[in-house]
């Protein structure tokens, strides 16, 4: 058997051993999703009517507020899942499995890969209830088959990005609670972009940083995708952004875990 074989044998088991912990506790996948939900809840029916009019629809303008806030609503879901990620993570180090799978004869990059696949799977899912329920409030895209393909496309990519990057940030954590905060700010960001209000509407510099920040061009090209606006040069800065940071923090977390624990 070639080593790829094995590579991809190895990962597979992990990947096994990750979705088997998520069937055991689904609570943790339920919270993650539920998340989102709530906020996509909070800003159409509370806050929908006021901001939906000032994009300039109709009808108390919530049809319109669900329209424009729901690819925020979706990367706050894969930043979610990718929390948990970093969580299942540092539990693995902290528990001493790590140290184990160390000794053990199976590729060593088949444990990162075992959680990035398992935590894509359970993104995906994510992704799809959130969706379905924006339908059901008011989300009215208008994309053709091409148009989900190529969303679904980029918020794969996305989430890959963020889930190496929390990967990374799972491992350097000295604890669980630490894992569960360093994350944070990825929950953030949507709402200091472009996720629920336009950012010219922020003051100067607040709209620099949400201009500039990852997830603006990400939501940006979502919204020309699904709902037919410009697009522009947002996707390639997006794609940009996902490729960087995806190569970034995989060559971090494999140069943690490639470490020498004793230092």
């Amino acid at each position: 058997m070639s080593t790829l074989s094995y590579t991809l044998s190895d990962s597979a088991t992990m990947l096994r051993r990750n979705l088997r912990h998520m069937l055991r506790y689904p609570s943790l996948t339920v919270m993650i999703i539920g998340l989102p939900v709530v906020f996509l809840l909070l800003f159409v029916y509370v806050f929908g009517g006021t901001l939906g009019a000032g994009l300039g629809g109709s009808a108390g303008g919530r049809e319109e507020y669900a329209t424009y806030v729901t690819p925020g609503i979706l990367l706050i879901t894969i930043a979610g899942v990718a929390q948990g990620t970093a969580i299942s993570v540092a539990m693995d180090m902290t528990e001493g499995i790590v140290a184990r799978f160390r000794t053990m004869s199976i590729a060593r990059v088949s444990v990162l890969t075992g959680h990035v696949v398992g935590s894509l799977i359970q993104t995906m899912v994510g992704l799809a209830v959130v969706t379905a329920i924006a339908l059901l409030v008011g989300f009215r895209p208008t994309a053709g088959p091409i148009g989900w393909l190529a969303a679904a496309g980029l918020l794969a990519a996305v989430s890959f990005a963020v889930t190496w990057l929390t990967v990374a940030l799972g491992m350097v954590s000295k604890s669980v609670e630490s894992a569960s905060n360093l994350p944070q700010p990825l929950l953030l960001l949507p709402f200091l972009g472009s996720g629920f209000v336009p950012t010219d509407s922020m003051p100067t510099g607040l709209r620099w940083f949400a201009e500039y920040q990852p997830f603006t061009p990400v939501m940006e090209t979502l919204r020309g995708l699904l709902v037919g606006g410009p697009i522009g040069s947002s996707a390639t800065q997006a794609l940009a952004w996902c490729a960087g940071i995806t190569l970034l923090s995989y060559l971090w977390a494999r140069k943690l875990y490639d470490r020498d624990p004793s230092r």
